[in-house]
């Protein structure tokens, strides 16, 4: 039997906003995208990673109620979640590629702990770390 993570979610406030992004912005592409009623599973993939998949989940019934969903929807909008690490071989070179395409950080590449990282947050206030090792 295989077993692994193959889906990690993230919230974000607005799966169009989001999906724009991460596609347009990060060079993620999308593997899947259905409704049913007002639900929507969107997930996009890194492209080296075709085994994992990113879920972009807008905080909504049936999975949560209205009050929780606000909350959930106020806590990322603070950057209050875990930050997501999206590792590369050049950061130097990765942040002025994604600074091109839009992308705005929250810290510059900087050397510590053995690496160089960077920050920055997707249009939700999901944060991510930009990290070479």
């Amino acid at each position: 039997m295989t077993q692994g993570v193959q889906v990690a979610g993230l919230y974000v406030r607005d799966q169009d906003e989001a999906l724009q992004f991460y596609v347009e912005k990060l060079g993620f592409r999308v593997h899947t995208d259905v409704r049913n009623g007002d639900y929507r599973w969107l997930t996009v993939q890194h492209p080296e990673q075709p085994d994992f998949q990113l879920g972009l989940f807008r905080p909504q019934a049936p999975m949560v109620d209205d009050a929780t969903a606000r909350a959930l929807q106020e806590a990322v909008a603070k950057g209050a979640m875990p930050p997501l690490v999206l590792v590369v071989e050049d950061c130097r070179a990765a942040h002025a590629e994604m600074r091109g395409r839009g992308v705005e950080f929250t810290q510059e590449p900087i050397e510590r702990y053995g690496a160089v990282d960077a920050s920055f947050r997707d249009p939700s206030g999901n944060g991510w770390k930009l990290v070479q090792r």
